[in-house]
């Protein structure tokens, strides 16, 4: 069930595919109204993309599917004198407006910083791009694999065979949309303080540059240049995927003691001593070897059967799985992060995603299926004071 954390805000969400959508999930999740506000007649891209051609027909694909529960969506032109007068009277009762447009996109259809400040001084703007509003790629378009490669992730991805190697899953998009969101929940902190709004500028370069952690923070230290090191961690040794007699299983014995209870465990209490692997340094010189020394022992059980021998062990250690075994996991299914919502059009049920965190013991999914386009227009219109025949003239001018 949707938590009440952020009740009684209400978001404007105009953003498209996946890096703003994400964030303005993640709000509605915590309780936020949030407002998709789409193109009539096509709306958010992402209602045409997925796996499912039939839901992608019904603009109802699988990529809105998974970002968009717990929305409500409303149709406004915005090229249309009658469709700016219906946004102007949704921002006058909005908390935040989110959006991912290129930089410059909402200033020409005439709803700059200065404008929108103007029009609600409480109003929390967050404006998500793949570089930024400021610097000499602000205007430049960009998706997730854009922004990869350009980030450094694809150069530190794979092996020295591999790399340059694109991540598996739009984690740009994502990281974005998680910076976005825990910033404007900051910024509702402030504005529910001082009644103060906000300015946030959100670039998917600089959140994925800012994900890459040690890789990063290593190179603006030490200036040495990182590189693509595959399933290998960088910082210890033995700490990787290694062969078994029928997959692959990860360990990460990244302290000495850690390390000691492994070789113990497989037999091989002679590695512990061995000159070449005495002291975590050692073991990162000597990672191939050492990999080559416990595969011996490794591969003469299964994954499965390792992981239940080191279990208890203290050793961090754990299948590889497909990501259809990790969603039927145990866990997974302990922690309700799973939900099924009911879809409109008569297509079924489809299964969703929830909150990442759990508040007050309680699993967080969201409650309502993602909207069909524009599905509550005349509602939302009417909350926010227009009339029924105002309404039907707006429809009859194209503004909704």
């Amino acid at each position: 069930m949707t938590t009440n954390l952020l009740e009684g805000v209400r978001v404007l969400d105009m953003t498209n595919v996946l890096a703003g959508p994400f964030a303005g999930y993640q709000l509605a999740l915590l309780g936020a109204d949030v407002i998709k506000v789409e193109t009539a007649g096509s709306g958010d891209l992402a209602r045409q993309l997925g796996a499912d051609p039939d839901l992608s027909a019904e603009y109802m694909g699988v990529s809105f599917l998974a970002q968009n529960a717990d929305k409500r969506s409303v149709t406004v032109n915005l090229k249309t004198e009658g469709g700016k007068k219906v946004f102007e009277q949704l921002l006058a009762d909005a908390d935040v407006l989110l959006e991912n447009f290129r930089p410059g996109v909402l200033a020409r259809l005439g709803f700059d910083w200065e404008r929108l400040h103007e029009l609600n001084p409480r109003l929390i703007y967050c404006a998500v791009s793949g570089f930024g509003a400021t610097g000499p790629m602000s205007s430049r378009p960009a998706y997730d694999q854009v922004v990869q490669g350009l980030s450094g992730i694809m150069s530190v991805t794979g092996d020295t065979e591999s790399a340059p190697l694109r991540v598996g899953y739009p984690v740009c998009d994502s990281f974005g949309g998680m910076a976005a969101a825990m910033t404007v929940c900051a910024a509702i902190v402030r504005q529910r303080q001082t009644g103060q709004g906000a300015y946030l500028d959100t670039s998917m370069l600089d959140a994925a540059i800012t994900s890459m952690g040690w890789v990063v923070s290593n190179h603006l230290v030490t200036g040495k240049e990182p590189v693509p090191m595959g399933n290998e961690n960088m910082t210890s040794a033995p700490s990787g995927a290694f062969r078994t007699a029928d997959g692959v299983l990860n360990i990460a014995a990244n302290k000495q003691e850690q390390y000691e209870i492994l070789c113990k465990v497989l037999g091989r209490e002679e590695l512990v001593t061995d000159p070449r692997f005495v002291t975590r340094e050692d073991r990162k010189r000597n990672r191939e070897i050492l990999r080559d020394e416990l595969e011996i022992s490794l591969k003469e059980r299964t994954a499965a059967e390792w992981d239940e021998i080191l279990l208890d062990t203290g050793v961090p250690a754990a299948p590889v799985a497909p990501v259809s075994e990790a969603l039927r996991s145990d866990q997974i299914r302990h922690r309700g992060l799973i939900s099924e919502l009911d879809v409109a059009a008569g297509s079924g049920t489809v299964q969703v995603l929830g909150l990442p965190t759990h508040v007050d013991g309680e699993s967080v999914r969201p409650d309502t299926p993602p909207p069909t386009l524009g599905e509550h227009t005349d509602e939302i219109l009417r909350e926010i004071g227009f009339s029924a025949e105002q309404i039907t003239r707006f429809r009859e001018e194209g503004a909704v």
